[in-house]
Protein backbone atom coordinates (compact mmCIF):
# COMPACT_ATOMS: atom_id res chain seq x y z
CA UNK A 1 0.00 0.00 0.00
CA UNK A 2 1.18 3.72 -0.98
CA UNK A 3 1.99 5.76 1.84
CA UNK A 4 -0.40 8.98 1.56
CA UNK A 5 1.55 10.77 4.48
CA UNK A 6 4.81 10.32 2.53
CA UNK A 7 3.25 11.18 -1.02
CA UNK A 8 1.73 14.45 0.07
CA UNK A 9 5.05 15.41 2.11
CA UNK A 10 7.05 14.42 -1.03
CA UNK A 11 4.68 16.51 -3.97
CA UNK A 12 4.87 19.58 -1.38
CA UNK A 13 8.70 19.36 -1.53
CA UNK A 14 8.08 19.50 -5.02
CA UNK A 15 6.02 22.67 -4.84
CA UNK A 16 8.17 24.40 -2.14
CA UNK A 17 11.44 24.22 -4.21
CA UNK A 18 9.64 25.96 -7.49
CA UNK A 19 8.50 28.80 -5.05
CA UNK A 20 11.92 29.33 -3.57
CA UNK A 21 13.18 29.23 -6.73
CA UNK A 22 10.48 31.82 -8.02
CA UNK A 23 10.64 33.66 -4.41
CA UNK A 24 14.54 34.22 -5.54
CA UNK A 25 13.95 35.26 -8.96
CA UNK A 26 11.04 37.67 -8.30
CA UNK A 27 10.98 38.02 -4.46
CA UNK A 28 7.66 38.27 -2.88
CA UNK A 29 6.30 40.33 -5.68
CA UNK A 30 2.65 38.68 -5.09
CA UNK A 31 2.35 40.57 -1.89
CA UNK A 32 0.66 43.29 -4.20
CA UNK A 33 -2.31 40.40 -5.58
CA UNK A 34 -5.50 40.64 -3.38
CA UNK A 35 -7.10 37.56 -2.79
CA UNK A 36 -9.61 37.97 -5.53
CA UNK A 37 -6.70 37.69 -8.14
CA UNK A 38 -4.50 35.07 -6.38
CA UNK A 39 -8.22 33.33 -6.78
CA UNK A 40 -8.01 34.00 -11.09
CA UNK A 41 -4.90 32.67 -10.94
CA UNK A 42 -6.03 29.35 -9.79
CA UNK A 43 -9.38 29.53 -11.92
CA UNK A 44 -6.81 30.21 -15.43
CA UNK A 45 -4.29 27.59 -14.01
CA UNK A 46 -7.14 24.94 -13.45
CA UNK A 47 -8.86 26.35 -16.30
CA UNK A 48 -5.65 24.81 -18.76
CA UNK A 49 -5.63 22.07 -16.79
CA UNK A 50 -9.00 21.09 -18.04
CA UNK A 51 -8.48 22.49 -21.56
CA UNK A 52 -5.10 19.89 -22.16
CA UNK A 53 -7.20 17.21 -20.28
CA UNK A 54 -9.93 17.87 -23.28
CA UNK A 55 -7.65 18.05 -26.13
CA UNK A 56 -5.27 15.91 -25.00
CA UNK A 57 -2.58 17.82 -26.30
CA UNK A 58 -0.72 21.57 -25.60
CA UNK A 59 0.61 24.16 -27.96
CA UNK A 60 2.50 25.77 -25.03
CA UNK A 61 5.26 23.21 -23.98
CA UNK A 62 4.12 23.07 -20.85
CA UNK A 63 2.02 20.06 -18.72
CA UNK A 64 -0.22 19.61 -16.53
CA UNK A 65 2.05 19.03 -13.83
CA UNK A 66 3.66 22.60 -13.73
CA UNK A 67 -0.01 23.85 -13.24
CA UNK A 68 -1.20 21.88 -10.51
CA UNK A 69 2.57 22.80 -8.88
CA UNK A 70 1.23 26.66 -9.56
CA UNK A 71 -1.82 26.03 -7.95
CA UNK A 72 -0.60 24.75 -4.40
CA UNK A 73 1.92 27.74 -4.76
CA UNK A 74 -0.83 29.99 -5.35
CA UNK A 75 -2.88 28.65 -3.14
CA UNK A 76 -0.74 28.99 -0.47
CA UNK A 77 0.21 32.50 -1.55
CA UNK A 78 -3.37 33.09 -1.15
CA UNK A 79 -3.94 32.00 2.40
CA UNK A 80 -0.63 34.55 2.93
CA UNK A 81 -2.77 37.16 1.78
CA UNK A 82 -5.54 36.72 3.64
CA UNK A 83 -3.25 36.75 6.79
CA UNK A 84 -1.50 39.63 5.63
CA UNK A 85 -3.62 41.41 3.56
CA UNK A 86 -1.77 42.82 0.14
CA UNK A 87 -0.10 45.43 0.05
CA UNK A 88 1.20 48.20 -2.59
CA UNK A 89 5.18 47.25 -2.09
CA UNK A 90 6.77 43.99 -0.89
CA UNK A 91 6.85 44.33 2.69
CA UNK A 92 8.18 40.75 3.33
CA UNK A 93 11.59 39.35 3.06
CA UNK A 94 12.55 36.17 1.42
CA UNK A 95 13.28 33.76 5.18
CA UNK A 96 9.86 35.42 6.22
CA UNK A 97 7.80 33.99 3.15
CA UNK A 98 9.21 30.69 3.37
CA UNK A 99 8.34 30.84 7.01
CA UNK A 100 4.33 31.26 6.06
CA UNK A 101 4.54 29.20 2.79
CA UNK A 102 5.99 26.01 5.43
CA UNK A 103 3.08 26.95 8.13
CA UNK A 104 -0.08 27.04 5.76
CA UNK A 105 1.58 23.87 4.05
CA UNK A 106 1.64 22.24 7.31
CA UNK A 107 -1.84 23.61 7.89
CA UNK A 108 -3.07 22.15 4.97
CA UNK A 109 -1.28 18.90 4.89
CA UNK A 110 -2.81 18.30 8.56
CA UNK A 111 -6.17 18.98 7.39
CA UNK A 112 -5.65 16.82 4.34
CA UNK A 113 -4.89 14.03 7.42
CA UNK A 114 -7.91 14.76 8.79
CA UNK A 115 -9.96 13.93 5.91
CA UNK A 116 -8.49 11.02 4.66
CA UNK A 117 -8.71 9.83 8.01
CA UNK A 118 -12.56 10.02 7.55
CA UNK A 119 -13.04 9.86 3.64
CA UNK A 120 -10.43 6.03 3.90
CA UNK A 121 -8.53 7.43 0.87
CA UNK A 122 -11.31 8.14 -1.88
CA UNK A 123 -9.21 10.49 -3.53
CA UNK A 124 -7.39 7.12 -4.67
CA UNK A 125 -10.42 6.20 -6.95
CA UNK A 126 -10.91 9.52 -8.35
CA UNK A 127 -9.60 10.35 -11.53
CA UNK A 128 -7.27 13.04 -12.11
CA UNK A 129 -10.07 14.98 -14.05
CA UNK A 130 -12.16 14.87 -10.99
CA UNK A 131 -9.36 16.83 -9.11
CA UNK A 132 -9.74 19.93 -12.12
CA UNK A 133 -13.26 19.64 -11.56
CA UNK A 134 -12.95 20.03 -7.89
CA UNK A 135 -10.95 22.83 -8.12
CA UNK A 136 -12.37 24.43 -10.77
CA UNK A 137 -15.70 24.01 -8.47
CA UNK A 138 -14.05 25.75 -5.02
CA UNK A 139 -12.98 28.33 -7.17
CA UNK A 140 -16.29 29.62 -8.19
CA UNK A 141 -17.30 29.15 -4.45
CA UNK A 142 -14.39 31.44 -3.49
CA UNK A 143 -15.40 34.01 -6.22
CA UNK A 144 -19.20 34.00 -4.49
CA UNK A 145 -17.75 34.02 -1.01
CA UNK A 146 -15.31 37.17 -2.42
CA UNK A 147 -18.42 38.73 -4.15
CA UNK A 148 -19.83 38.46 -0.39
CA UNK A 149 -16.84 40.48 1.48
CA UNK A 150 -16.28 37.11 2.56
CA UNK A 151 -19.12 36.50 4.56
CA UNK A 152 -21.00 33.30 4.69
CA UNK A 153 -24.26 32.04 6.53
CA UNK A 154 -23.45 28.33 7.11
CA UNK A 155 -20.31 27.73 4.44
CA UNK A 156 -16.81 27.35 5.36
CA UNK A 157 -14.67 30.52 4.19
CA UNK A 158 -12.29 31.63 1.50
CA UNK A 159 -9.37 29.74 3.60
CA UNK A 160 -10.42 26.18 3.51
CA UNK A 161 -11.57 26.59 0.16
CA UNK A 162 -8.16 27.62 -0.57
CA UNK A 163 -6.70 24.25 1.53
CA UNK A 164 -9.06 21.85 -0.60
CA UNK A 165 -7.60 23.74 -3.93
CA UNK A 166 -4.33 22.96 -2.53
CA UNK A 167 -5.09 19.19 -1.24
CA UNK A 168 -6.70 18.65 -4.25
CA UNK A 169 -3.78 19.66 -6.35
CA UNK A 170 -1.01 17.95 -4.24
CA UNK A 171 -3.66 14.66 -5.06
CA UNK A 172 -2.82 15.65 -9.07
CA UNK A 173 0.74 15.72 -8.48
CA UNK A 174 0.77 12.79 -6.81
CA UNK A 175 -0.97 10.78 -9.02
CA UNK A 176 0.80 12.43 -12.34
CA UNK A 177 4.41 11.25 -10.57
CA UNK A 178 3.31 7.80 -9.26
Amino acid sequence: MKDTNAQFADALSMCREIFVKKLYDYGASWRILRPCSLTDQIFIKAKRIRSLETKGCAKVNEGILPEFIAIVNYGIIGLIQLELGYADTVDINPDDALKMYDSYAYASETLMKAKNHDYDEAWRSMRINSYTDMILSKVQRTKQIEDHNGETTVSEGIDANYMDMINYAVFGIIKLTE
